[in-house]
């Protein structure tokens, strides 16, 4: 069987309240956040709760995904960067490093696919995954708890992220990817 989800990621400012979620239905789904993030951050961070909320089951996964950041770090960069020592091709460190060192330990085993979706055109699960990660950004900027949704059933339970993850405070959106 295939798992078919779409994840997205949202930032207020950019940098600023971050949010992101992967969606498969109404009843499957999961999203969090952080106060302060870039929307790469919450892209990375969207698939890589994915992965971690089906670890448990063995089917592949069909991830929908508007980010071509994202489905290029996972599909085309990530191996070049290990074998530099996470560096890119100019010697300059690779961004967001932690969230993708966790999706390199996460994709270890799994099979899945990649499919890049135009955003904000109405693709059903693209719109619904974004509705839930600009709600997780809104919800930090405005220091409340936001919905951390359903989750995966049998899966790892969604959690509102709290931790300190930001971006450098001299960053601008354009630095961050």
């Amino acid at each position: 069987m295939t798992i078919t989800a779409s994840a997205d990621g949202s930032a207020l400012g950019n940098p600023g309240p971050a949010g992101w979620a992967w969606y498969i239905d109404e009843n499957t789904w999961g999203a969090g956040g952080w106060p302060h993030g870039t929307n790469n951050m919450g892209e990375l961070k969207a698939v890589l709760e994915l992965f971690r909320a089906t670890a448990h089951v063995d089917d592949d996964l069909h991830i929908l995904c508007d980010s071509q950041y994202v489905i290029n770090t996972v599909t085309k960069w990530m191996p070049g960067w290990k074998r530099k020592g996470w560096r890119k091709g100019d010697g300059k460190p690779v961004m967001n490093l932690d969230l993708i060192k966790e999706i390199d330990d996460a994709i270890v085993g799994r099979r899945y696919r990649f499919e890049w979706v135009k955003g904000h055109v109405g693709h059903e699960l693209n719109e619904a995954a974004d509705i839930r990660a600009r709600g997780a950004a809104e919800a930090f900027a405005r220091g409340r708890t936001p919905d951390t949704g359903p989750g995966f059933p049998g899966g790892r339970a969604p959690v509102t992220q709290t931790e300190t993850v930001s971006a450098p405070a001299d960053a601008s959106a354009d630095t961050l990817f």
